[in-house]
């Protein structure tokens, strides 16, 4: 006997809707808005991408991590020395920092997954501390705290070359940001993405379900490191120099307080978190250069009192009651 399996609600959850059509104008229009501040939306591109690979793992299975940049890091490097001995190309770099982020991702996966979340937590910071000091004692290899010097790209698909105004960089990391988004979309909306938001539900009840809870669990973790490489390597190609920096604990809480600002467990609350963020980070350091960490504490700390989904829940809130006033 064949059992049928409806999966038109799946369909209906990958078409796009106009307010994501919206939602995808705004760093379009802010090139044209913000001509002078194209290095700012680059960064938050790249941030973006990076809360992106940490939502997938925390927000939609349920892997807390306090040590993503290992990851960052690491896909920074590898475009970084690639373009430092001749191989310039950009998505060559892309490709390289992704596999090598990933084979680290895949290789510490399976301590990651021995333990709970008080585990995860120190197996992840530990792994990211450990390449910290790694770049920082091997300076003959990473310039140790005098960085990754000498970073020279070939012009993408042999055309567009990074031009000092940031021109190049912009739509280059916007456009990687939106596949990249896209590719994610698709996932988290298939039933392995559902079977995902079903482990972090209730990772017990999925084996019952013919599920392999280790096996996506390592799947999701693999793809997130490599999505976290790629941030890295575009951070490297966009700025041309890589440092320490970029296994440093102060970037991984960041973006974890980013997810947390725009909502986990939601694609778009990583992308308007990570906009929200930069953008009041900017405008406050450049207003009050002494204070402005207070007023982004005290802005958060507003967030998850009055917001604890985060902006996005914030806003689907708001827009069930326009609708439900609408119904009236």
């Amino acid at each position: 006997m064949q059992t049928h399996i409806d999966l038109a609600p799946l369909r209906n959850l990958s078409r796009w809707t106009w307010p994501e059509y919206l939602f995808w104008l705004i760093p379009l229009a802010a090139y044209f808005i913000f001509p002078e501040n194209l290095s700012l939306l680059s960064q938050i591109a790249i941030t973006a991408i990076f809360v992106l690979s940490l939502d997938l793992i925390l927000g939609y299975s349920g892997i807390v991590s306090l040590g993503h940049t290992a990851f960052f890091g690491l896909g920074a490097y590898a475009a970084g020395m690639m373009a430092q001995h001749g191989w310039g190309d950009p998505l060559l770099g892309l490709a390289v920092a992704a596999l090598v982020a990933g084979g680290l991702g895949l290789a510490t996966s399976f301590l990651v997954l021995r333990g709970a979340d008080l585990t995860r937590l120190m197996v992840t910071l530990g792994v990211a501390m450990m390449l910290f000091e790694a770049a920082n004692k091997l300076s003959w290899l990473t310039g140790g705290l005098d960085g990754l010097q000498g970073i020279e790209l070939t012009p993408i698909f042999g055309q567009f070359s990074f031009d000092f105004m940031g021109k190049t960089a912009y739509w280059y990391s916007l456009a990687l940001l939106f596949v990249l988004f896209w590719l994610a979309r698709r996932l988290v909306n298939s039933p392995y993405g559902l079977s995902l938001k079903g482990i972090k539900l209730n990772v017990g009840r999925m084996p019952a379900l013919g599920a392999s809870v280790n096996r996506r669990l390592i799947g999701i973790y693999t793809l997130s490191a490599a999505y976290a490489g790629i941030a890295g390597a575009l951070l490297c190609q966009t700025t041309q120099f890589v440092s320490v920096d970029v296994f440093s604990f102060s970037r991984s809480a960041e973006i974890l307080l980013i997810l947390v600002l725009g909502g986990s467990g939601c694609l778009y609350g990583a992308v308007l978190g990570t906009m929200v963020f930069m953008t009041v980070h900017h405008f406050l350091s450049d207003l009050n250069p002494q204070y402005w960490q207070f007023w982004m504490g005290a802005a958060l700390i507003l967030t998850v009192l009055f917001a604890r989904d985060g902006l996005m829940g914030l806003l689907r809130g708001l827009a069930g009651k326009f609708a439900q006033t609408r119904g009236k």
